[in-house]
């Protein structure tokens, strides 16, 4: 008798930290907590609900739901089943809602009390969505439509349920990326790519020796939504090493930083803004953060956040990807060749924590030009980032042509600008679609607002490069300055000035217009929206 094949499968996932016998628990805002014997039970009375309402291989079941262990549950017993998990943006519009989940063909949908406007708003518009799940935290029974209620759904479900086996080449997962024209694209995965994702981000990270290693004694809290690329696959790693999980619901600085504290929080991740919003938070002033470990992601990691997060004792650190990727592709992790002062805040340590970083475990990374030429790995010279890998997507969902553009000459296009240098770090410099080309000068947006960010007054800043009849485009400066801070235009322009006269920057680097505003526009993951702010300020260069 020969050896059956063994088939990567999320189901497998949950095995290890069954076997291990764990005595971690997923805990939900401090309220509930369950094992992982629970958990699993939870899983399977899960997978019988749905069965029931009619889940099928190959039905898609939809989510609106805020960080929680429903969507944890929803992460394991949808694609367990044989089923396709539909994460849904809950942060586009309505009509951009109910847009994806036609086109992912929801047939059952789970959805939080808090999204019901929105759900009442566009139900019309569903047709093929068959029943709703109702999710709240206060056991507060809602008139309507429902299926039923999660927790009573469950409570009345069988905790036995025969997963089955099946081709680990058979979708598991999609969501929808917020490009900047048309409409959002949907992203798949399968349970290959999700399993080697998994196995692949474990091994990256355990193999880190100065900053950002794991273990199965962390205790994990992601602050980046859970219909954001499987938050970043990391609730699948934190299950498959027994960690204690923490999930906090919907985002509240106040809510986070006292989880951080109650539950002894070790490893998180978030963009940007996220942790802009956590370190100036008035409640985080009297929290120890030492010992936090967090990869900062979805847009560039500030120098000076990186400072401020050092300074805090936490261990700050960049991530690099996107959606199509699944997403992790580079870890800042740092060598002790290269930095020999890990936790001092120096320039050379912060200089590779705001790398994208070290491509991780199975990833190849490669800088090409526009004819698919690869250049050299010295640190200047400039391209697009490009990648291959076991774990990132064959393409978009029913759109085979952008799935052609994604993959061509072999490699998935990221649409980044980079370079990478003679130790293997990948340093993004731009999206491609915001570096600024001035007076024949290709002038990085990160790289400015990094500049600009290092004056004590700006709290945010935004680069955006404006149309410009004599040289091509110019940039402007969105500026939001710190509570009672002052900060002149000629301020901001006089630092960038004194950058140039080093040679740090091209003199075309000094911004046209500085514009001081309340706050920046971002897209619904929390990164900058600066096909909006082109928009929105495209009229200052004109004036």
């Amino acid at each position: 008798m020969s050896a059956p094949s063994y088939q990567l499968l999320i189901k497998n996932i949950l095995k290890m930290p069954l076997a291990q016998a764990t005595k971690k628990q997923i805990v939900y805002r401090g309220e509930q907590r369950f094992s992982y014997p629970q958990f699993a039970e939870r899983i399977s009375r899960l997978a019988t609900v749905l069965t029931t309402l009619g889940a099928k291989r190959g039905s898609r079941v939809g989510v609106m739901d805020w960080d929680s262990h429903r969507y944890l549950e929803s992460y394991f017993a949808v694609p367990m089943m044989g089923a396709t998990l539909m994460m849904v943006n809950i942060r586009l519009s309505p009509e951009q809602i109910a847009y994806t989940i036609n086109h992912a063909e929801v047939e059952i949908l789970l959805v939080n009390k808090d999204f019901l406007p929105v759900l009442e708003q566009i139900r019309e518009k569903l047709p093929k969505l068959q029943k709703v799940i109702l999710l709240t935290d206060d056991g507060v029974k809602v008139e309507g439509p429902f299926a039923g209620a999660y927790e009573e759904l469950l409570a009345a479900a069988s905790d036995q349920f025969d997963f089955p086996d099946f081709d680990e080449n058979t979708i598991a997962t999609t969501f929808y990326t917020t490009g900047t024209t048309g409409n959002p694209k949907g992203v798949y995965f399968t349970h290959r790519q999700l399993v080697l994702h998994t196995l692949m981000l474990m091994s990256t990270m355990m193999m880190a020796g100065l900053n950002g290693r794991i273990s199965r004694e962390d205790v994990y809290m992601p602050l980046t939504p859970m219909f954001h690329v499987h938050a970043w696959g990391f609730p699948y790693v934190a299950t498959m090493m027994g960690m204690q999980q923490v999930y906090a619901g919907r985002f509240l600085p106040p809510v986070v930083l006292k989880l951080l504290a109650s539950e002894k929080v070790t490893v998180s991740h978030c963009v940007p803004t996220i942790m802009h919003m956590i370190l100036t938070a008035p409640e985080a002033a009297n929290i120890d953060l030492r010992g936090w470990r967090v990869i900062i992601g979805g847009s560039a990691m500030p120098r000076a956040m990186c400072k401020a997060g050092l300074e805090r004792g936490i261990d700050i650190f960049t991530g690099y990807g996107m959606s199509e990727t699944c997403p992790i592709l580079t870890l800042s992790h740092l060598k002790g060749d290269l930095v020999n002062d890990v936790g001092t805040g120096s320039e050379t340590e912060i200089d590779y924590r705001v790398a994208a970083g070290l491509p991780g475990a199975l990833i190849e990374l490669a800088i090409m030009d526009e004819e698919m030429n690869p250049q050299p790995r010295d640190g200047r010279t400039v391209g697009e980032v490009v990648a291959r890998g076991p774990a990132l997507t064959a393409g978009y969902v029913k759109n085979q042509e952008a799935s052609d553009t994604l993959w061509n000459g072999g490699w998935l296009h990221t649409g980044d600008i980079g370079t990478i240098d003679k130790n293997g770090y990948l340093h993004v410099l731009d999206r491609s679609k915001d570096v600024i080309k001035t007076g024949g000068e290709w002038i990085s947006s990160i790289g400015l607002e990094d500049v600009i960010l290092s004056h004590p007054a700006v709290s945010e800043c935004a680069v955006i490069g404006i149309e410009d009849s004599r040289w091509g485009e110019r940039p402007i400066a969105v500026v939001v300055l710190k509570p009672d801070a002052i900060a002149s235009e000629d301020d901001i322009k006089n630092l960038v000035r004194t950058r140039t006269e080093t040679g740090e920057l091209s003199k075309f680097a000094i911004p046209d217009h500085v514009v001081f505003a309340q706050s920046l526009e971002k897209t619904s993951v929390g990164k900058l929206d600066k096909k909006k702010m082109r928009a929105m300020y495209g009229a200052v260069q004109a004036a």
